[in-house]
């Protein structure tokens, strides 16, 4: 049967214990979920999927299609529905029992977790509870706490005011680790009924986390391994769950998350079976094969492609500048933006063969031994098929670049304005690299390249770029002037 429970008064000013003392168990639910399928969004608050915080905001997404079979009176009374998830929204919930079951639903209410030790006080007001203080300890009706103590009603009808307590110990049923829904029904008849719960819920969320485990030598291969990257930090479990993954960046409300201890979980399903992708509205859908638990407290990896070989590049990339030009041509003598042995990036590129959701790509190459070493990792943005993806891994250690001002004109008469840089690149590593330069020349929006050392690889109205060969244990030198033009509606 399903206890009959009286709303739980819920106090915003938080309460300092020194212990409290939680003799009762949590909440039984009503019964166990079935039928459980989530719709899961992408979430990239690295919190939600790291053990490390206790508590964030605005993390994870998912919205919840779960089956509960109900034990119900006959008549007009008020049955709890628990083991809902801490993070519940309680303003997107909705439940219902079907046609031809005899129960209509005349109202409900949601029970927020307490958990805490500020929400086990507000659960237990009204209740009789025990005070333990250094000198005894003292029982009574819980009448109300706040930072200054807790008020205790005892049987003679005084009510005692105590402040330096020890621990507090409260009765069964008043802490509830997961949000609870209280549902006001009229039954036709006694029995056992199915009622059909929908809702909303923070604490969930996935990406994608893609290994590329690079081949040694002087090419660029790759074992590309795709998995999606689930975390449930709401507060329950969830097992036996149909699971659809939705990738893009819809607009969700924003909800508070508790967090908890987390633990690796292993994918649940046979590595052959892969998801089932669609189209949805705007955004991707993964549908995981098989059921999926989801333990709380866990994030749990599942093959989101097979994993398969790849061609790859690694590049070197030092970039200056940005796509910004200034109203008027910028011909004041400043911004030369020169620098001296800066490191230069080192990135991994390739073609997406497949849609890649948004994640983390991790790099990976054997050392002289053999054993795994980590190259780096970067984002990876949503990536259609086909698309370029680079992910930058770190600051190369071999290599660095100096770039120097060498001339500056400006022509006020004709209009026109001139710079010339110079830029040179070492590489202290044993094999040759090309590193890519790109420039974005922003005095003036009409530019040109007056000279160069070396033929651009790559020229737009925003962009100047270069592909230097850099030998081993050597260096090389690029130099390159640019002419700006303006007529007299420009200034």
């Amino acid at each position: 049967m399903i206890p009959l429970v009286s709303p739980i008064r819920r106090l915003a000013m938080p309460r300092h214990l020194l212990f409290v003392a939680l003799t009762a168990a949590l909440v039984t639910p009503a019964a166990f979920a079935a039928n459980t399928s989530l719709t899961i969004y992408h979430a990239d608050n690295d919190s939600l999927f790291s053990g490390s915080t206790q508590g964030t905001l605005d993390a994870g997404h998912a919205l919840v299609h779960e089956q509960r079979a109900l034990e119900i009176a006959a008549g007009n009374h008020e049955i709890r529905v628990g083991n809902l998830p801490a993070t519940l929204d309680p303003e997107a919930i909705a439940v219902g029992f079907g046609k031809g079951q005899g129960v209509s639903v005349l109202g409900q209410r949601v029970l927020l977790a307490n958990a805490s030790s500020n929400g086990a006080l507000d659960g237990a007001i009204g209740n009789q509870v025990e005070v333990q203080t250094r000198s005894g300890g003292v029982a009574g009706d819980l009448v109300g706490a706040s930072d200054n103590g807790v008020l205790i009603r005892t049987a003679d009808g005084k009510i005692h005011l105590i402040h330096d307590y020890t621990s507090v110990t409260l009765p069964p049923d008043s802490v509830s680790g997961g949000s609870s829904l209280l549902l006001d029904v009229d039954a036709k008849a006694s029995g056992q009924r199915h009622a059909q719960l929908t809702y909303t819920t923070s604490g969930l969320g996935w990406r994608a986390a893609y290994t590329a485990t690079l081949a040694n030598g002087n090419g660029c291969s790759m074992q590309f391994k795709p998995e999606a990257s689930i975390a449930n930090r709401s507060g329950r479990d969830y097992r036996g769950a149909d699971i659809k993954l939705v990738a893009g960046q819809p607009n969700l409300g924003n909800r508070g998350v508790r967090m908890y201890s987390m633990a690796k979980a292993p994918a649940p399903m046979a590595a052959a079976a892969m998801p089932a992708q669609a189209t949805l509205g705007d955004y991707r859908s993964f549908t995981l094969p098989g059921a999926v638990n989801l333990p709380n407290g866990t994030v749990t990896l599942t093959p989101l492609y097979a994993t398969r070989q790849l061609s790859c590049q690694r590049e070197y990339v030092i970039e200056d500048g940005g796509a910004y030009y200034p109203p008027h041509p910028n011909t004041n003598d400043y911004g030369a933006q020169d620098y001296k042995d800066r490191a230069i990036a080192s990135t991994l590129a390739f073609t997406a063969p497949e849609n890649l959701p948004a994640g983390t790509l991790r790099a990976w190459i054997s050392d002289r031994g053999g054993a795994p070493a980590l190259l780096g990792e970067g984002a990876v943005a949503d990536t259609p098929k086909g698309q370029r993806v680079s992910v930058e891994l770190g600051q190369s250690f071999d290599r660095r670049a100096s770039r120097e001002r060498t001339a500056f004109h400006v022509d006020a008469k004709a209009h026109t304005m001139s710079e010339s840089y110079k830029i040179t690149l070492t590489n202290g590593g044993d094999a040759a690299r090309t590193v890519t330069l790109r420039e974005h020349p922003n005095r003036w929006r009409e530019w040109s390249v007056a000279n160069s050392s070396l033929k651009p690889a790559k020229q737009t109205p925003q962009l100047l770029e270069f592909k230097v060969p850099v030998p081993a244990n050597g260096g090389a030198t690029l130099t390159y002037t640019v002419k700006y033009t303006w007529t007299t509606q420009d200034l």
